[in-house]
């Protein structure tokens, strides 16, 4: 029945597409092929949650007193849920939002409902390096160890826009953003790392949508041929790709700290809203995705149990090993992405700051 629906769903979307659309032919036929595997991947996920949907649930995690995370977003969807269960667990949560205001009222929110008063927050746009930069500052000041990144934030389709840096705007702010933010923290990270008994972590929350992406080396920003869910799919897939060549970098210098990325579900988020499904059949999202709650759970995971502690480059999908593209394995492909993306930003050498 889902598969039925949703291919209803996608058949009408692109029919109007194709009818409204003033693009070539050849552009709007690469849409299609890029909408159509969009569509048997979250046809995937959607099949996956509902027969996994017992396994993705929370075991008993170690206390977590004292324990610092950071998180982008986290004032509404998944991020929101995520920030609950993480004050459960007795940690402060650091969050970085476009307005720390709003984040201090949902924090006096939460306190209402019984759960401790340890969220901090901090202006952010983590699609803009610049303010990645004010927003580490004004953390480093005040928690020189941070035990938990939880990469977050993030948007999904629309038309094509370039940031003010000049970087297409679902590339900064999924991947691009984030990458330069790990960079940042990845002292507080060690830090962190070798005074606890754990190792700290990153954790990127990706997306299925990678399995069908590209990386566009000769055109990162898409400027030539863009198309919005091939600009997504390559975010995410940079996600994943990022976690593991950081992973066995990390791992072969022997930091202690682990990344991974997260499948959280396909979750009924504001995300969709500029997709084929949130615009021409939203009832869909209602009735057959996750809730936020739900999608929380596998980012917590991925984030807190002991038994990812020896899994680190791993990518999670319903509290276990999910299935990712062949291409985010490809070593060389992680090692061409990672040396690039330090070249758009001007790192020198990852993880270690200038004086």
């Amino acid at each position: 029945m889902i598969v039925a629906f949703v291919s209803i769903a996608a058949a009408t979307a692109l029919c109007f597409i194709m009818f409204n659309s003033k693009k070539t032919i050849a552009h709007v036929l690469k849409e299609i092929k890029y909408e159509f595997q969009m569509q048997v991947v979250g046809v995937r996920g959607l099949t996956e949650d509902h027969l996994m949907r017992r396994k993705n649930c929370l075991e008993q995690f170690p206390s977590q007193k004292g324990k610092v995370v950071v998180i982008t977003g986290g004032a509404r969807g998944i991020g929101l849920e995520i920030v609950k269960i993480l004050l459960e667990n007795d940690m402060t949560v650091v969050m970085g939002v476009r307005k720390p205001e709003a984040a201090l009222k949902i924090a006096q929110e939460l306190v209402k409902q019984g759960l401790p008063n340890n969220i901090d927050a901090y202006q952010l746009d983590v699609s803009l390096l610049k303010s990645v930069e004010k927003f580490v500052e004004a953390v480093k000041d005040k928690y020189p160890k941070v035990d938990y990144l939880i990469n977050n934030a993030g948007i999904m389709f629309g038309d094509f826009k370039l940031t003010e840096e000049g970087y297409e705007s679902q590339f900064a702010t999924n991947y691009l953003g984030h990458f330069y933010l790990t960079h940042l923290l990845l002292p507080n990270l060690k830090r962190a790392g070798e005074e606890g008994e754990t190792c700290s972590r990153v954790v990127n929350v990706s997306s299925c949508a990678h399995l069908p992406g590209e990386i566009f080396f000769d055109d990162i920003n898409m400027k030539l041929d863009y198309v919005t869910s091939a600009a997504y799919s390559q975010s995410k897939l940079a996600q994943v790709m990022f976690s593991r060549y950081l992973n066995n970098k990390l791992e072969s210098e022997n930091a202690k700290v682990r990344c991974y990325s997260v499948h959280p579900g396909i979750v009924n988020t504001d995300l969709f809203k500029d997709s084929p499904i949130g615009k021409y059949a939203s009832w869909l999202q209602r009735l057959f995705f996750k809730s936020p709650k739900q999608g929380s759970i596998p980012v917590v995971h991925t984030c807190l149990s002991p038994r990812l502690e020896d899994k680190g480059g791993l990518y999670v999908s319903n509290c276990r090993q999910g299935v990712s593209s062949p291409y985010s394995k490809d070593e060389n492909a992680q090692k061409k992405l990672f040396e690039l993306t330090c070249d758009m930003i001007k790192v020198k050498e990852f993880g270690v700051l200038a004086k």
